[in-house]
């Protein structure tokens, strides 16, 4: 869809994008550094011993999907804000340098683009800023739009398109991951199918007409349980549920080329009724 909501023909209508490591290479060193950061806030705040709190957090990671969804499952009443404010707030935001290649092809893309991410949304916020990106996107689901301090979802998606939504898949990550995911926690973040099919309702789309890019092998067994069509990025090999795999972000046109169907006879089209229109005018 173009920016006015109406169709371009193209084979999607919506591109729903993780951000960290997903946007930019696990390399900029922002995601070693974040670990290093949550690790420091389980020693000074929640009084883990020094010795368990490496394993604790890599545990609580694969087990709940975040290490901040994991302590919550625990019962660690540490306040929201505050984590994300230490863990965050004291990254190297200045590795993340312009990327105008990306920000081209994303201008490009004739559909809704939409980030959707376990991180809180300021840092989200400085992201797409270091990146050069943040006018790239409709809006941003983030860790406060799934876990308001009220009952319903913060809506951060900026004006989505009206109509309803097909119902997503009841199919757990199990059938395409082969592995249980945790038992509930408090948080609600991927892998959590519940909060993949609570983002498609958040923002109004149809999961067969959305492309779903993340790096993470389990966040897309459960995007395609959810019913979407599914980009492993930063991979050279397929994993279970992923339609598409890109080693880049950067390669999308040549490995995905059809997000641009549609917009060359588009384009065309337009072309044509110009040249009719000065015809008109000179004769």
């Amino acid at each position: 869809m173009d920016a006015a909501g109406k169709s371009t023909g193209a084979k999607y209508e919506c591109l729903l994008f993780d951000l960290d490591d997903t946007l930019y290479p696990m390399s900029s060193g922002l995601n070693s550094a974040c670990r290093k950061n949550i690790e420091e806030y389980m020693l000074q705040h929640l009084d883990i011993e020094e010795s368990e709190v490496p394993r604790v957090c890599l545990e609580l990671y694969r087990e709940y999907g975040t290490t901040m969804a994991g302590l919550k499952a625990l019962g660690h009443g540490f306040d929201d804000d505050e984590f994300h404010a230490y863990v965050h707030g004291r990254l190297p935001y200045d590795a993340l340098k312009p990327d105008l290649v990306l920000r081209h092809l994303l201008l490009s893309m004739p559909q809704r683009k939409i980030i959707f991410t376990n991180a809180d949304k300021a840092h989200a916020a400085q992201v797409l800023s270091s990146l050069c990106l943040e006018d790239c996107f409709e809006g941003i689901i983030c860790f406060e739009t799934l876990n308001p301090p009220q009952l319903e979802p913060v809506d951060f998606v900026t004006s989505p398109d009206e109509g309803g939504i097909e119902s997503a898949s009841k199919a757990t990550a199990m059938d395409y991951a082969g592995n249980n995911l945790s038992p509930k926690s408090p948080i609600l973040c991927k892998p959590s199918v519940e909060a993949i099919e609570a983002a498609l309702r958040i923002a109004n789309v149809d999961p067969q007409k959305t492309l779903f890019f993340d790096d993470s092998a389990r966040n897309i067994a459960s995007g395609k349980a959810a019913g979407l069509h599914t980009v492993i990025v930063g991979s050279s090999e397929m994993v279970p549920g992923a339609d598409h795999v890109l080693r880049s972000i950067h390669n999308i046109r040549e490995a995905i080329p059809e997000i641009w169907e549609g917009e060359e006879e588009q384009q065309l089209e337009q072309f044509i009724q110009s040249i009719a229109v000065e015809t008109v005018v000179r004769a």
